[in-house]
């Protein structure tokens, strides 16, 4: 209801037809971003959890089938997910009041919500057979469902690119994007569903298709995953590979954990997973082969809009790279008991928190030095391309640096704080990301509806409504929210850490 109300107040003005389209596509994208991720969220560790506590092997001691398991573990997580989206059904209707909404329309999307909730689930579920760890668990099923709903239609577009334009080519994009509920929702609406009518009855089949397939593998392999067997020569090696890639050899980890323990104990402990650093090298290498290709498709190195979209791509993952990192290695060291035994060592409270920004500093200081030196020279091409525009550039450039800046360092404390209060490193990197990251975008569009309406209802001059307006709302709700929780974070962790740390999660 809030989401249409923030509509409601941005389609201000318009004919009450328009204003109710406007109101039910937004909810039903609510809905539809509600719908992924709450299935995923509720069965992610319904079964895994099962496994770390050894109860799961207890239950094929009975006359429990493996669809009984997984049945009922599907009922017992998702009820109150279920039920979070019927109530939304009635909020979904309420657009038809206002005209330029028909029930078909609202049954339709009813149903892709439906069927994309129950895809959701079946993602969760069947990853959380698979795996024991809650960390692996949540990671591995949020993969899942981006390969499945991105990655075909990723293909489409890239068949797109590389201008195959063939009537065969032609046929198969739309099929390729069956598997994506987004397909299924865009295709819901009666615009579209007048010239796409058996494609979203396709997408809606495929992707049903896709849950019950996922549920019936979990089903078989349920009574078996919850077995521990010895590892396979193969499997061994590949995890002998995989921990010399990450870690070195033991000559390479010697060399290592000496020179990290003369600085600092928990330094080594945060960064002896030493290809870190590397990690973000590669992405950025990464961003300058996808800025090439952007370039050269649309004829121009330097074009306004692919600089920006770079700027908000590399800004947006360092500052959720650096709320995963932070939150992830507390909150871990916090629910497994390991920070009290820290505590009781003669590390101090200052050194741990030395040597956890010693290792933020080693990962990703001189990338993200990289990242501020191109986003100063962005600015200042944008700048000698539009002379009469440069004022705008300067502060959009200088208010988009600062905010990085000043983000970063508040996600860090905001994570630290959120790690040692939360049950699992899941919760923490989601409470920070929540107060730092949305939060002041939630800000930002409330002001944003509220200056609109009042220059409809001309409290204020209607030239007063441009960039300066938008910018200084996103800067100052950014800034109120980094001073607001990082404050707060800081001398929470700075005073009471200890108090913190061995409180019972």
């Amino acid at each position: 209801m809030l989401v249409g109300a923030w509509f409601f107040g941005f389609s201000f003005g318009l004919r009450p037809d328009q204003v109710g389209q406007i109101i039910f596509i937004g909810s039903s994208m609510a809905g539809l971003i509600y719908a992924l991720v709450a299935g995923r969220r509720f069965t992610a560790d319904c079964l895994s959890s099962e496994k770390r506590e050894g109860t799961l092997g207890l239950l094929f001691l009975t006359d429990l089938k493996g669809y009984d398991v997984v049945f009922g573990k599907l009922a017992a997580t998702s009820l109150n997910g279920f039920f979070g989206l019927l109530a939304l059904t009635p909020v979904l209707a309420l657009p038809m009041m206002m005209g330029g909404v028909s029930w078909n329309e609202v049954w339709r999307v009813i149903l892709v919500l439906a069927n994309t909730f129950w895809f959701s689930l079946a993602v969760g579920i069947f990853v959380s057979a698979l795996t024991r760890d809650a960390r692996k668990a949540f990671g591995a099923n949020f993969s899942l469902l981006l390969l499945i709903i991105a990655g075909p239609p990723t293909l489409a577009g890239i068949i797109y690119l590389t201008a195959a334009y063939g009537s065969y080519a032609r046929e198969a994009m739309p099929a390729l994007m069956y598997s994506c509920p987004v397909y299924s929702a865009w295709a819901s609406f009666t615009p579209n569903y007048i010239r796409h009518a058996k494609d979203f009855l396709w997408s809606v089949g495929v992707v049903h298709g896709l849950a019950w397939l996922l549920i019936v593998v979990t089903c078989l392999i349920v009574p078996h995953c919850w077995q521990d067997r010895p590892a396979g020569r193969k499997r061994l090696s590949w995890k002998e590979w995989c921990r010399k890639w990450g870690y070195g050899n033991a000559n390479v980890r010697e060399a290592f954990r000496k020179r990290l323990l003369e600085v600092n104990a928990f330094y080594w402990l945060a960064a002896r997973l030493r290809v870190k650093p590397a990690m973000v090298w590669s992405f950025l290498v990464f961003m300058v082969i996808w800025w090439i290709y952007v370039s050269v498709k649309s004829g121009s190195f330097l074009m306004y809009e692919g600089l920006v979209a770079t700027s908000l791509i590399l800004n947006s993952t360092f500052k959720l790279w650096v709320a995963v990192e932070t939150g992830q290695r507390l909150g871990e060291d916090q629910s497994s008991g390991a920070l009290e035994l820290l505590l009781s060592t003669r590390l101090s409270v200052r050194d741990i928190l030395r040597g956890q920004f010693l290792a933020l500093h080693r990962q990703f200081f001189w990338p993200l030095a990289v990242v501020i030196a191109v986003e100063v020279f962005f600015t200042a091409v944008l700048m000698r391309r539009d002379h009469a525009d440069a004022i705008r550039m300067i502060l959009t450039g200088g208010a988009g640096i600062t905010m990085l800046i000043a983000d970063l360092i508040a996600l860090a404390w905001v994570a630290m704080s959120a790690g040692l209060t939360s049950k699992n490193a899941n919760v923490a990197i989601i409470k920070t990301i929540s107060r730092i990251l949305i939060l002041p975008w939630i800000l930002f569009a409330a002001g944003v509806v509220v200056a609109m309406v009042a220059v409809t209802m001309g409290l204020i001059r209607r030239f007063e409504l441009d960039w300066t307006l938008y910018l200084s709302l996103w800067f100052w709700a950014g800034i109120l929210a980094d001073l607001g929780f990082g404050v707060i974070a800081w001398m929470k962790v700075r005073t009471r850490f200890r108090e913190l740390a061995t409180a019972a999660a």
